[in-house]
């Protein structure tokens, strides 16, 4: 949710701590990392106690965590890896049934690198944890991005283009809508995910684009998602925008492997069948 420097997990054999107070949701998100990432090691935890021995006998790369634990919450957990002694900053994922409304209130801390929403199933958090420890590139994937400042474009463009993503650039909404309109009632809506900064200088905002998408053209979030950029701190405002019907929000300064993990989950999670399963 802020922008951070992320670890690489490059010719490494990343260690995911689980933390959840169920030990058969330990075991089914465990069983479902080893499959999908075969050279995981996995560190179940079923507190922040067990979480915090964990970390003293040994560096992770990456927590997955429920919201509610045993002896404390999610959020706790995650200040306490953030403490913990010769431990880099790593991802700390929030895996929860109302990791929505929480992102929606804006009650998770800087502690807390993302979230998930539970109800996606686990082969989709297996999918969103290799975007961060493996990513890997979508061939063919459409990035329709609205962005006016030329400076910004170029570098934004490139880091998706590293990625082996297509980005389709218009410098404003009412450009990005004339295209969409092209597409209107095709099986191929012209894009596989819009990109967008929320303030620009034309006529029509970030807010627009994505009002104009979902009740307009009523493209839904798997249909195509949308990623907003935004500078703006104020956490009402950022509700507004998910309330609006964004996927989720890029904060500007925007850091590559954050956007390109956030780019390439929103793919994935549309390609995956309406009702994800385990």
């Amino acid at each position: 949710m802020h922008s951070h420097d992320l670890r690489h997990f490059d010719n490494a054999a990343p260690r995911v701590m689980v933390v959840d107070g169920s030990k058969l949701v330990r075991k089914l998100i465990g069983d479902v990392l080893a499959r999908e990432l075969p050279n995981v090691e996995v560190v179940p935890c079923g507190s922040i106690a067990e979480a915090r021995a964990a970390l003293d006998a040994g560096a992770v790369d990456l927590v997955t965590t429920s919201l509610v634990l045993p002896d404390g919450d999610g959020i706790g957990l995650a200040r306490s890896v953030r403490e913990a002694g010769g431990q880099a900053y790593v991802p700390v994922i929030v895996v929860s049934g109302d990791a929505q409304a929480h992102l929606e209130s804006r009650s998770f801390t800087e502690d807390v690198t993302d979230y998930f929403d539970k109800a996606l199933g686990h082969s989709a958090l297996a999918a969103f944890i290799r975007g961060y420890v493996q990513p890997e590139p979508i061939p063919g994937a459409r990035v329709l991005y609205v962005e006016d400042s030329r400076v910004v474009a170029v570098a934004t463009k490139r880091m998706l283009e590293r990625h082996g993503l297509q980005v389709l650039h218009f410098i404003g909404v009412e450009e990005a809508l004339e295209y969409l309109e092209t597409h209107r009632g095709a099986e191929d809506v012209g894009a596989d995910l819009v990109l967008t900064d929320v303030y620009l200088k034309g006529a029509l905002s970030g807010n627009d684009l994505l009002e104009r998408l979902r009740q307009d053209f009523k493209y839904g979030k798997r249909r195509l998602p949308v990623l907003v950029m935004t500078g703006d701190a104020n956490r009402h405002n950022q509700s507004e925008l998910l309330r609006a019907g964004a996927n989720d929000l890029v904060l500007k300064p925007i850091e590559e492997r954050l956007l390109v993990t956030k780019t390439l989950f929103q793919l994935r999670l549309a390609r995956l069948p309406e009702r994800a399963s385990s």
